[in-house]
């Protein structure tokens, strides 16, 4: 699947609570093993909520289960949409597990949400795992903006989940309402909304260790349900016979601090990147300078320059090894937001450039460069400087 193809799949998949890309249990070990390996203690004596979930079927819910006791977790709570909510239901098949529990209701379980909570040792056994969750239907049909869901949250500390993307912005803003801790999984292009990169800017949230990487030559993948509009082509199967879709741009993003944000990324100097880099673009070329902002263009991340003082933009992929330590974050150099950087507006005969020769939307607030005297946009800059220079 191309990276355009996915793209334009997200865009029709991603609507609202129709959301069904679940994730997989490796990748949720590795990254809460990032948060562990930093502070053994981030999940101890803390209320970690999962909503957004299908917990009977959720790996977020089997892990931090499974790892309760391991964890030194105070209460886990986890909840799901209603059935009737979902864009794919027609292959819905209640549960085992559902069907034979003496609050199963036929009718309920279609229009209603689940609540799943895990916080004392039911079955005896002198452990607290999977074996001792209690579930409930909700009141409505799960949806984070209710009441109902606004009151777990409330009670939580930790908040984990793959929410819907369509509702990303609206879903962080719910979290840090209430000033939550935060893991959640998102797709890079939320970086480039202002309320997301405002809070990137204010140290408020990050990227999480897994990030927009491929792994074994492959993006993060998911599992999807049996019925879900895709030809064969775009869809791999599990061993156990499940369908699953690989994303691009997709990864963690959180306010859990991890100990590869603190690493230093290393870097040449100029003359030495203009003399040794692997970029075609960089080796043996002066680094271009923006027309609209001072500052110089740096297209990869590798190719920061460790010696130059002033501004530089730098690819959005740039924040999974960004150090506050080693940078400072100025703003974002697209529209609205570059405007309040200081990103001046198109010169005029810039834009009837862009607009009659280029046949391209002219937006003010986006960085741009000439280039042989024609302009050149790059695609989205996040603007730097180093902290100590």
């Amino acid at each position: 699947m191309t990276r355009n193809a996915t793209n334009k799949h997200l865009r029709n998949a991603y609507k609202g609570k129709n959301d069904e890309f679940y994730t997989q249990y490796q990748d949720i070990e590795k990254e809460m093993s990032a948060y562990l390996e930093y502070d053994d203690n981030v999940f101890k004596g803390k209320t970690v909520l999962l909503p957004c979930d299908d917990p009977e079927w959720s790996n977020f819910t089997k892990y931090f289960a499974q790892n309760f006791d391991r964890f030194g977790l105070k209460k886990l709570i986890s909840t799901s949409y209603a059935v009737e909510s979902k864009q794919y239901k027609e292959g819905y098949q209640v549960s085992l597990f559902e069907e034979s529990a003496p609050q199963y209701d036929k009718r309920k379980t279609r229009i209603k949400g689940k609540i799943f909570t895990l916080e004392h040792d039911k079955s005896g056994d002198g452990k607290i795992d999977i074996d001792d969750l209690e579930w409930s239907y909700l009141e409505g049909d799960g949806d984070f903006r209710s009441e109902e869901i606004k009151k777990l949250r409330d009670e939580s500390d930790i908040i984990i989940t793959n929410p819907p993307f369509s509702l990303f912005r609206e879903f962080v803003a719910w979290i840090v309402e209430k000033e939550k801790k935060f893991v959640i999984i998102g797709n890079m292009n939320a970086i480039t909304y202002r309320e997301i990169f405002s809070l990137i800017k204010q140290n408020k949230l990050w990227t999480g260790v897994r990030f927009n990487q491929r792994v074994n030559g492959k993006n993060m993948t998911f599992f999807v349900p049996d019925d879900y509009k895709l030809s064969g082509t775009e869809v791999e199967i599990s061993k156990d016979g499940k369908k699953m879709i690989s994303v691009a741009g997709t990864g963690w993003y959180t306010n859990l601090d991890h100990g590869r944000r603190h690493q230093p990324l290393p870097l040449m100097t100029m003359k030495d990147n203009i003399k040794f880099s692997k970029h075609k673009e960089i080796k043996g070329k002066e680094y271009m300078k923006y027309e609209n902002f001072d500052a110089i263009d740096v297209p990869f991340t590798d190719a920061i320059p460790s010696d130059y003082e002033g501004a530089m933009g730098v690819p959005i992929s740039f924040l999974n090894k960004y150090n506050p330590d080693q940078f400072e974050i100025l703003g974002l150099g697209i529209s609205n937001s570059g405007i309040e950087t200081g990103v001046q507006p198109y010169k005029e005969e810039h834009k009837k450039y862009r607009k009659e020769i280029q046949k391209r939307g002219a937006v003010d607030g986006d960085l741009y460069m000439m280039i042989n005297n024609e302009v050149v946009v790059p695609y989205a800059r996040v603007l730097i400087k180093h902290n100590n220079l």
